[in-house]
């Protein structure tokens, strides 16, 4: 086989997941302390370096997976980082991917096993490398689409009240929203169906459960709040 581009330098190319949970109030991201040199036990986002065999795409999947345990998920390619310096170790370069999942779906037993904590973003501790900017970064571009893209949903049990949608948004905004509007804006579109179920947890007269309108709307639409 003929060998090409042999007078240029190779690099590293690694994936690292951004994963998001939502506790009933605050975003979260799961993180960890680094298990590898350089930077043992600082803390870090969970990744791995792309193979021979496998698209960016498929990288980032094996990851997650290992990560969560879960098969199905909202993906999202962030962005690259590849500043010089900006991995001690060696030349690397890093493809940011996020992923939005109901914490009620992960096995706690997977956070365990890699040593991960749920933080919130108010309270996230200095990381290794540009780990910290991949997250700013990540919560910039949902804050952009949380309002074209359904992402929230994504963050919910599949049947949910308002009350708990707004909360979504409030939490990725990181700004309060008033009650009125939104329930106002939101009735003037399709995106929630109301059930015929109740939520009694947080009163006695119960709130109206929804699901998210997946025969109109498909897996990521275009909406618009």
């Amino acid at each position: 086989m003929v060998k090409y581009y042999q007078q240029h330098d190779k690099f590293y190319v690694s994936v690292d997941c951004i994963v998001f949970g939502f506790d009933g109030s605050q975003l979260e991201v799961l993180i960890g302390k680094r298990q590898m040199d350089p930077g043992r036990g600082e803390w870090s986002l969970y990744g791995g370096f792309l193979e021979a065999n496998e698209s960016l795409q498929d990288c980032a999947h094996r990851t997650l997976l290992s990560l969560t345990g879960l098969d199905e998920m909202y993906m999202r390619q962030v962005g690259a980082f590849g500043e010089v310096d900006r991995d001690p170790g060696d030349r690397v370069i890093s493809i940011a991917y996020c992923a939005l999942i109901n914490v009620k779906d992960y096995d706690d037993s997977l956070r365990e096993k890699y040593g991960l904590e749920w933080v919130t973003l108010d309270k996230l501790p200095e990381m290794y490398s540009d780990h910290r900017l991949m997250i700013h970064n990540a919560v910039m571009q949902l804050r952009r689409r949380i309002y074209t893209r359904p992402l929230s949903f994504n963050l919910l049990p599949e049947l949910f009240t308002l009350t708990q949608l707004q909360h979504v948004f409030e939490a990725v905004l990181g700004e309060p929203i008033d009650k009125r509007n939104f329930r106002k804006r939101l009735k003037q579109t399709d995106i929630v169906v109301q059930t015929d179920l109740i939520d009694h947890s947080s009163s006695r007269s119960g709130a109206m459960l929804y699901r998210f309108n997946k025969e109109k709307y498909g897996e990521e639409p275009t909406i618009k709040l």
